[in-house]
């Protein structure tokens, strides 16, 4: 099992990230609500973030909310992405909402 981190764009902080554990589950495990939660299976879109660096693996997700063009360009759903480096990602969060455990 691999450790990484995560960083949230414009917010100077970051999370522990590891590889086994997906995005989605380790935004959860420190407090972090930077992303909203639904079903957890890739299908209702509602996790959906912006990678904007860093490697990773995902596995399949609806195309009815991530387009092959949108996974292209990073975009993702947090439930089905699996780090494999560092990542950063796009947060449209003032600093204050940023409250990891």
């Amino acid at each position: 099992m691999a450790k990484f981190s995560l960083s949230l764009q414009g917010l100077g902080q970051s999370l522990p990230l590891v590889s086994d554990r997906s995005l989605l589950d380790a935004l959860e495990a420190t407090g972090c609500e930077a992303v909203k939660v639904g079903c957890r299976r890739g299908g209702c879109g509602l996790c959906k973030v912006h990678i904007l660096t860093g490697q990773y693996r995902s596995r399949k997700m609806s195309r009815a909310h991530i387009s092959s063009e949108e996974e292209a360009q990073g975009y993702v759903l947090a439930c089905r992405v699996y780090p494999e480096s560092d990542l950063c990602i796009q947060a449209d969060l003032k600093s204050e909402e940023f409250t990891p455990a």
